[in-house]
């Protein structure tokens, strides 16, 4: 069964991160897209964030978080200070996603970048950009840790 948490959690983080990097691609070209495109971009983003890199981080805690009961149960002696920086990250990163990451992007897919919503829209862009980027870093951080 440890097999299986296992494939779980090494099956989520390409998810997370793929995914995380589609989404960064996809709006790196919407760059160039008109305002009107803009629309397009930003709901490829959220079913990006819905379908693969949310599942995906949930994904990756989860298995995470079963391994390490089944670490500590198996141990008699104290986790190493890499494994708490991993969990520590990998759960903070996902927490992110799921409070600030997708709860934006639902809200950019509804949005008329050319309405007259057109300033928050731009604003919500600014703090998608923020908060993925945090997430991704904690994500890179447990990866490497």
């Amino acid at each position: 069964m440890s097999h299986l948490w296992l494939l779980l959690h090494v099956l989520g983080f390409p998810m997370w991160l793929g995914g995380g990097l589609a989404a960064m691609v996809a709006g790196l070209s919407g760059r160039k897209e008109t305002r009107a495109g803009l629309g397009a971009v930003t709901r490829a983003q959220t079913s990006i964030q819905k379908m693969v890199v949310t599942p995906g981080a949930l994904l990756v805690v989860f298995s995470g978080l079963i391994l390490t009961i089944r670490l500590m149960n198996a141990m008699t002696t104290s986790l190493s200070s890499w494994l708490m920086v991993m969990q520590g990250a990998g759960i903070l990163g996902a927490l992110i996603i799921l409070l600030g990451g997708l709860p934006i992007a639902s809200r950019l897919s509804r949005l008329d970048p050319e309405g007259p919503h057109a300033a928050h829209f731009d604003e919500l862009r600014r703090r998608q950009k923020v908060v993925a980027s945090a997430a991704g870093v904690l994500a890179v951080v447990a990866l490497v840790a």
